[in-house]
């Protein structure tokens, strides 16, 4: 039998560094997906309040937004990959308490919350140098690839991770807990044997100027201003996923079974164009193409507006998934690419909060504009807006617009000199 051929010399399977982070993040994204269904179930079975199902959300966002900057400085002031191990072992034991108090019958409201903030916390650290080790994984060319098959895991554990809870839960909150807490400790052992090279940090005290250190640096950038604040107001806008409940019941007229279809096809689509992006380099034009993948996104969003069939709302949000998963790869390449390793983790933690915010703000826009409007028209405004924004951020940011490659270009790095 001949020998295969060996992989080719940008393949990321010659990074095994790489590769044991794929694998981490492949587990405690599962773990994280089936312990959110198996949380929210529980505590409804408790309370039987749709109030509580709520806090389970803010109770995970306030320590996201509100310790956004100190760990973004923390990420820049230590070694990352300590940082990310500390976050999972946090999390892994909020999680095995979980277990313990429902395989126990212990299990009340006040306890659940408390451990959802715990593990809230342990995130808001560890999102900001979990981001910003990559660049040290794999060489900068096929960074984008590497943020693509990283993307790809969490899309994957997305569309998975909540069925496998969900059928897990038949044997009760304990059996997800102890499931989840396994992959966690997988996620904690990779993360352990993981090879991370970084430059010994400059350690600063932590004063305003070194904690919005990232504010200034992405002011005095305009390409990273611009993939940041388009994708701030692209998602603000284009928030349709909010409203899934209102179409599949009012508008298609379908039961449960095609809500979840609603909500997958996005998923799907991320994940397929994730695995052909983790194969294909981006060699030239990728501002334009990042904006003609935020156009796509806002021309989808209008096709699913005016959809009354499932299979074109299906195609549409299919096709949503796939546009956004382009822009995501060519934005977040691009801010790691354009920024110096020590001040990666403050800025990671800036658009960490955009994200944040546009994903929370745009529910709540899509919400209201329904509620005065009707859905229809919502996300009609949703799509239009979309697209204006496109506009606009292509005549205010004319360099992103040329923008040829992904890595920092001669004229580019000039430019953003010029404005320091």
């Amino acid at each position: 039998m001949p020998a295969s051929a060996p992989p080719p010399a940008d393949s990321l399977f010659k990074h095994p560094a790489f590769i044991q982070f794929w694998f981490a993040r492949v587990a405690s994204s599962f773990g994280f997906q089936m312990l959110s269904v198996a949380v929210g179930w529980q505590i409804y079975e408790v309370t039987g309040r749709a109030f509580d199902l709520g806090l389970i959300g803010l109770v995970q966002f306030v320590p996201s937004f509100l310790l956004a900057l100190p760990a973004g400085h923390v990420a820049d002031q230590f070694e990352r990959r300590r940082i990310v191990r500390y976050g999972l072992i946090v999390e892994l034991l909020a999680i095995a308490v979980l277990a313990e108090l429902s395989l126990t019958h212990a299990v009340h409201e006040a306890g659940i919350l408390i451990l959802i903030f715990m593990i809230g916390v342990a995130k808001a650290f560890e999102f900001p140098a979990l981001q910003s080790m990559l660049p040290g994984l794999v060489p900068a060319p096929i960074l984008p690839r590497a943020m693509a098959a990283s993307s790809s895991a969490g899309q994957a554990a997305t569309i998975l991770g909540p069925a496998l809870g969900g059928l897990l839960y038949v044997a009760g909150p304990g059996a997800v807990y102890l499931l989840a807490a396994v992959l966690y400790a997988v996620a904690v052992v990779m993360m352990a044997m993981l090879r991370y090279e970084q430059a010994p940090p400059r350690r600063e005290p932590a004063t305003l100027r070194t904690v919005f250190a990232g504010v200034d640096f992405i002011r005095r950038r305009p390409d990273v201003l611009g993939v940041i604040s388009l994708d701030l107001f692209a998602v603000l806008l284009g928030g349709a996923t909010a409203l899934l409940p209102i179409f599949a019941k009012d508008i298609l007229h379908t039961g449960p079974w095609g809500m979840g279809l609603l909500r997958a096809a996005p998923a799907i689509g991320a994940l397929l164009m994730s695995i052909w992006l983790a194969s294909h380099s981006m060699q030239r034009r990728v501002g334009i193409t990042m904006f003609a993948a935020v156009a796509g996104f806002g021309l989808a969003t209008l096709v699913f507006a005016v959809s009354r069939t499932l299979w074109l709302s299906l195609a549409a949000l299919f096709a949503l998934g796939a546009f956004d998963m382009v822009s995501v790869v060519i934005r977040g390449s691009l801010v790691q690419l354009d920024t110096p390793d020590d001040m990666r983790g403050r800025v990671n933690a800036v658009n960490a909060i955009f994200i944040n915010t546009s994903n929370q703000l745009g529910e709540f826009e899509s919400g209201m504009l329904a509620a005065w409007l009707g859905a229809i028209n919502a996300t009609l405004i949703g799509g239009v807006g979309t697209l204006l924004v496109v506009g606009l951020w292509m005549f205010l940011f004319p360099t992103l617009r040329r923008r040829q490659r992904l890595q920092s270009e001669p004229e580019t790095a000039r430019t953003a000199e010029a404005t320091l």
